[in-house]
């Protein structure tokens, strides 16, 4: 459970600035370029008189900031009252089962309870005086008192903490009285109350805390501390839960609140409207033409395949082999020159143009590296979706036209569905992925913690890769949190038997960090850049023959080491 706190941790982490900034990306024309530059320079220009309204966006990111807060507070609230439920109605059904003593029969049935809910580390007994009768997992029970004393007027549910603890979250007792004189008791894992909700730029400053009765700290995280803060310099918000005695409160200085970019461009926008709209105008009629035109230009890239496939290694870090590739897309102009992705994705994903280019991205590859792939069976071939590849069986039937009859395998395939944009359909794509696995395909989720999915994804989806982002890459050896979010993930893969890879790896620091964590493939610009199919081929061959050559240094000092152990032991015995 570790990885519902590293994904609400980073849930929200520029996710609204990324999608400004692609829905930005000159969508009307590639051509003409000039278009683009001069709406810039006419939004610049329309930003002066943005310093005369300081004062009014000062006070609209402070409501901003106390609406976020609340809803922390709400989050927080939410995840106790269904922890808490969901484990009252465990112990209530084992009451109504007659589950209620300590024999091999009932601690069977408590074992299968504490598999069958993740949230659950223990369920045992207690006597009146709230020792420990029995517990599952056995421990040893030393007269241990978990819960206060048993009163005749007591309430039929109590709550209450342990000493144990996991990222500021205690581990929490839930007791269910059996009204003969005896209780069943449920110790709820920390890690399902570790959650950290809210936007970066308030979790980055920000203190929350979760009570419970008479100020019981369940959970708190966030360094910010408001004692060295008068009160006209912080902002305060407090929820109360209307099923528990729960209050979560969240502490904030006002200052943070002057991170909100996005949505104050709107008050933005009404302040320099008038320069604005002068200037775009301007800008549209000296160099606007349809977006049909556009369009067209777009489709006829795609017909005269000008979109292609780089190749971007994957590798194991331990034995230095090539494991496979992910395909990246580039648009390769008439002129030669290469265009990013980052300048075309977003407008071929709005306008559907995105499967036909998806297709050929494939079609191309089974052409260009099917050979390499058909002499080597361990090699992965990664493929990028989107979530409208989720919205039909289209996808399916795309690669087994286009597999079916490769030199490279159903098992060869890894497709990877991102974080970062939402899947309309959960349950769809799930059966879509489904039935991927069903032909040997496997499914990665790309850009894990810092997009929608997070545990929803892991849940109910069923991946069998997760791919740790370069932002948690690039500080693994100097943050202290990025080092722990890693740990956590390698950890969960682990747990749910799936491959982990790291993406962005560009320094050698960095490989020794992931080797620590048990992290053992990795991909990024220190093994190599994105390269065409001819470069990649040439790569995986000299790869494999380093690789072959190191096997064999390695067997000749492993031979000439076991030959002078037994000359040694020959001499000994002379």
């Amino acid at each position: 459970m570790k990885f519902h706190h590293i994904q609400s941790l980073f849930t929200q982490i520029s996710d609204c600035q990324k999608e400004f900034i692609r829905e930005q990306v000159p969508a009307l024309s590639f051509r003409y370029m000039g278009f683009a530059k001069t709406v810039m320079i006419a939004l610049a220009l329309a930003t002066a008189p943005l310093f005369a309204g300081n004062i009014i966006l000062d006070q609209y990111a402070e409501r901003r900031a106390i609406t976020e807060m609340e809803a922390m507070g709400k989050a927080s609230i939410q995840r106790a009252e269904e922890v808490i439920s969901a484990t009252v109605a465990v112990l209530q059904r084992l009451d109504r089962d007659k589950i209620e003593t300590c024999s091999a029969e009932d601690r069977v049935i408590f074992e299968k309870q504490i598999v069958e809910h993740g949230m659950i580390d223990a369920i045992g007994l207690v006597d009146a005086i709230g020792q420990r009768m029995c517990i599952i997992p056995d421990r040893d029970l030393a007269g241990k008192v978990v819960l206060p004393p048993l009163r005749v007027d007591g309430p039929l549910v109590g709550i209450g903490m342990l000493d144990r603890a996991y990222l500021g979250a205690r581990a929490a007792v839930i007791s269910w009285d059996l009204k003969n004189q005896t209780r069943l008791f449920a110790e709820v894992t920390p890690a399902v109350i570790a959650l950290d909700p809210g936007p970066e730029y308030l979790r980055s400053y920000r203190r929350t805390e979760l009570r419970l009765g008479d100020n019981l700290l369940w959970y708190d995280v966030g360094g910010y501390n408001s004692e060295a803060t008068t009160p006209e310099e912080q902002l305060n918000v407090e929820v109360a839960s209307e099923l528990y005695p729960l209050v979560a409160t969240v502490t904030a200085p006002v200052s943070a609140a002057a991170f909100v970019v996005q949505d104050l461009k709107v008050v933005a926008a009404a302040a320099c409207a008038g320069i604005a709209v002068l200037f775009v105008a301007i800008g549209v009629w000296l160099s606007w033409r349809p977006e049909s035109e556009a369009n067209d230009e777009f489709v006829a890239a795609i017909r005269n395949g000008e979109f292609i496939p780089y190749y971007q290694p994957v590798m194991d870090i331990e034995s230095g082999r090539l494991r496979g590739c992910e395909i990246l897309m580039r648009w390769r102009r008439p002129n030669g020159n290469i265009v990013s992705p980052g300048q075309f994705m977003a407008y071929a994903e709005n306008n559907g143009h995105i499967f036909d280019m998806t297709r050929q991205m494939m079609r191309i590859s089974s052409e260009e590296v099917g050979d390499l792939y058909g002499e080597n069976p361990d090699l992965k071939m990664s493929v990028n979706l989107f979530a409208g590849h989720f919205l039909d069986r289209e996808i399916i039937s795309d690669i087994r036209s286009i597999f079916e009859n490769s030199k490279i395998s159903y098992q060869q395939i890894v497709v990877e569905v991102t974080e970062r944009h939402p899947l309309e359909d959960m349950e769809l794509a799930r059966k879509i992925m489904a039935e991927l696995q069903a032909l040997g395909v496997r499914v990665a989720l790309d850009d894990v913690g810092t997009g929608h999915g997070g545990m929803a994804y892991l849940q109910k989806l069923g991946v069998d890769i997760i791919k740790i982002d370069k932002m948690f890459i690039d500080t693994i050896g100097s943050d202290d949190n990025s080092t722990t979010i890693v740990d956590s993930m390698v950890e969960l893969a682990d747990n749910l038997g799936m491959g982990i890879i790291a993406e962005g790896v560009e320094k050698e620091e960095q490989i020794e960090r992931l080797l620590e964590l048990g992290v053992t493939a990795a991909q990024g610009y220190f093994f190599a850049k994105p390269m065409s199919a001819e470069d990649f081929i040439a790569f995986a061959e000299k790869t494999e023959e380093e690789a072959r050559e190191r096997a064999r240094l390695a067997a000749e000092a492993a031979a000439a080491e076991q030959a002078a152990s037994e000359a040694a032991m020959t001499a000994s015995a002379a």
